[in-house]
């Protein structure tokens, strides 16, 4: 981690309340799905916000869900969790992707396609997994928002344009340039602000998922495969999907559910 990038880790403003209190129900033991309802329902722009990600058309619901309640009916509190965290973290950033060649709504869509892949992926076989898995998909990459703040305060966007060209591999355009990768600035980021070590650690691991622990390897490895579906400009190709492939065989994982919830998003 460079000096520069961690002190813009330090700076950032401290999450609001609203975030502090969905990390609270959702690690409590004895919280139930009401409990996660009543938090959501008291912020009505939150609310907004979960409803219009849940109706995407991503998801593949026939039905509008107009509540709260219903959202996470549908989808389970861990998944809703990733909705509110995704809608509260990207707030506290100014979004400024223009190093990636991407704007603030191409981001915002290759973002949601991960976190449906992921979703789509894991909802009926690692349905445990998704209290992590879900804000990691939507989160992952909030680390290039600092990377291109760098990157734009260095005046190195041709030098890092060359890199991406080149090494045709964004991580390591990113390290070559900035000095650090998206996975390790997110991680980081969700370490300041105290983001339970499941999270924060299946975000670290996800370029390279045998250097977790046992017991988040399996996470680590979906979001690797899923990063590796959808690239940067959120178009999934033959070329994405055949490297995605590549990694379910060698992690084994399952193939049959991959290809479904390709088919779905």
């Amino acid at each position: 981690m460079t000096e520069d990038i961690l002190k813009k880790i330090k700076q950032l403003p401290p999450l609001p309340e609203s975030a502090m209190q969905i990390e609270a129900v959702y690690q409590d033991p004895d919280s139930t799905f009401n409990d996660m309802v009543k938090i959501l329902e008291k912020d009505p722009l939150l609310t907004a916000d979960i409803l219009k990600a849940a109706n995407s058309p991503l998801y593949g619901f026939s039905r509008e869900i107009n509540t709260i309640n219903q959202a996470v009916g549908l989808f389970g509190m861990g998944t809703v969790r990733g909705f509110a965290l995704a809608s509260i973290v990207k707030k506290s950033f100014t979004l400024d992707l223009s190093p990636y060649g991407i704007d603030n709504d191409m981001f915002s869509n290759f973002s949601k396609k991960q976190h449906a892949l992921t979703t789509a992926w894991c909802i009926k076989n690692e349905n445990k997994l998704l209290g992590i898995l879900s804000p990691a998909a939507f989160l992952v990459e909030i680390g290039k928002v600092l990377i291109a703040q760098q990157i734009l305060t260095d005046k190195t966007q041709e030098k890092f344009k060359e890199a991406l060209i080149n090494l045709q591999n964004v991580e390591a355009a990113e390290r070559e340039v900035a000095g650090v990768d998206t996975p390790e600035v997110s991680a980081t980021i969700f370490e300041h602000w105290r983001f339970e070590s499941g999270l924060v650690e299946t975000i670290r691991n996800c370029q390279n998922p045998e250097g977790a622990k046992e017991g988040i390897k399996k996470a680590a490895q979906i979001l690797q495969v899923v990063r590796t579906a959808v690239p940067i400009n959120g178009v999934i190709t033959e070329q994405s999907t055949a490297a995605a492939k590549e990694l379910i065989t060698k992690y084994n994982l399952d193939m049959e559910s991959f290809d479904k919830a390709l088919q779905n998003i």
